[in-house]
């Protein structure tokens, strides 16, 4: 496995993040690597020692600011820490993903109290986090959400449930956004977000059940049943809450998803790469043939593109640059672009590759996981299109940097 950044990304990345690349393909290499054979063979199984020693690393609290104890290292660093994870295993790498969009949220949106309480914890990876959107029937449509936040004096009472929600058998803590006003109130003033610990009365996780891929990652069902949470555990304000899932999504969600993919991408061009110069054809290698090598080439081409479009998003996003439209791509076509060389590598491989390559398989099952999460490809396109068209719409990353150009440090930090 290569540890050098390839030279196309030296206009990014600092040397600290040269150092951090090292830093995550050794311990990948050393950490991840032993156990991905582990999370296949016991796929019903949780793993929770990877997450572990990620948090230990400090690495949940990669985009927390130093004076909560985070690293303060921005996205791009968050972007590598994923991409090098997600070579060796997108299971672990949407781990480590899952839980910073809804620290981003706390970020973003947590009054001073909050952040003081949760964000140390969750730099120090004493606490994980999850983001709990998605319903079982409304899926990703927010504006359907079904799950209900009843104000009852100085509580609020939820009821509803969540489905796909990432490290649901590992967060302590899950960002839970449910309807706070009659149905015919529009969703932009309708929902609130929620700020709700795992052992509340009330609530429970589904046991863990093993789906098409990313065996050992948890994203599974919350289920509230009349779960009362007192007035300061709202996140925002009352009827914000699509604005905090909005932004929580397009601002880490998207190049969380994309790094995801880049990892995945990167791992089935070089599986292939290696595959074709070692099998033998025709007194040579099946890499010597030219309608080969034109594949291979197809496949590189569509790697390079999304490591491009993925790093752009993030610097530009870490340099306070308006970039709603980029990190929305990034998503959106580097999972497509992973997606394509996903079939390519399986038919490179021949009968091989389905039947007794396991890594392949593995590759090929992840990178399904890419596509719904933070909206899909219509969904990513629709959004696009307002673009071309210079619709006017919420650019999140322009409310980011202003946010940052007045914002002053919390005077009372924990």
């Amino acid at each position: 496995m290569p540890t050098t950044p390839p030279p196309a990304l030296e206009p990014i990345l600092t040397p600290a993040h040269h150092r951090l690349w090292h830093e995550v393909d050794a311990f990948a290499a050393e950490y991840v690597a032993p156990r991905v054979q582990l999370m296949e063979d016991d796929r019903h199984k949780v793993e929770r020692r990877i997450p572990q020693l990620m948090a230990e690393r400090g690495w949940f609290g990669v985009t927390i600011p130093a004076q909560y104890g985070g690293m303060a290292a921005g996205h791009v660093a968050k972007t590598v820490m994923v991409h090098r994870t997600g070579v060796v295993s997108g299971a672990a790498a949407a781990s480590l993903q899952a839980s910073q969009i809804p620290v981003g949220a706390l970020q973003l949106w947590g009054n001073p109290e909050q952040k003081n309480l949760w964000l140390p914890q969750a730099a120090a990876g004493e606490r994980l986090l999850s983001i709990a959107v998605t319903e079982p029937e409304a899926g990703g449509h927010i504006g359907g959400i079904e799950t209900t936040a009843q104000h009852d004096g100085e509580w609020w009472v939820i009821t509803g449930e969540k489905a796909h929600i990432g490290n649901s058998n590992l967060a302590h803590l899950h960002v839970v956004i449910a309807r706070t006003a009659p149905p015919d109130v529009h969703p932009s003033r309708a929902l609130t977000a929620f700020l709700v610990e795992h052992d509340r009365k009330g609530i429970s996780v589904d046991k863990h059940k093993a789906g098409l891929g990313l065996n050992g990652f948890t994203a599974g069902r919350l289920r509230m049943d009349h779960v009362r949470v007192p007035m300061g555990n709202v996140l925002g304000e009352v009827g914000k809450g699509m604005d905090v899932a909005q932004s929580a999504s397009i601002l880490y969600g998207r190049a969380n998803l994309a790094a995801v993919s880049l990892g995945i991408h990167e791992a089935l061009v070089s599986k292939t790469a290696q595959w074709l110069a070692a099998r033998p054809r025709y007194e040579g290698r099946l890499s010597d043939l030219d309608v080969l090598r034109d594949r291979l080439g197809a496949m590189q081409a569509r790697f390079q593109t999304a490591q491009s479009i993925t790093y752009e998003a993030v610097h530009l996003l870490d340099t306070g640059k308006s970039c709603d439209p980029q990190l929305i791509g990034a998503k959106h076509t580097g999972h497509q672009l992973a997606a394509d060389t996903a079939r390519e590598a399986l038919e490179l491989h021949g009968a091989h590759g389905v039947t007794s390559d396991q890594l392949m398989q593995r590759l090929f099952r992840d990178i399904q996981y890419t596509y719904p999460p933070a909206g899909t490809a219509e969904f990513q396109r629709i959004h696009l299109a307002r673009t071309a068209l210079g619709e006017p719409a919420i650019s999140w990353s322009e409310w980011l940097a202003a946010e940052r150009a007045w914002a002053r440090p919390d005077p009372t930090p924990a």
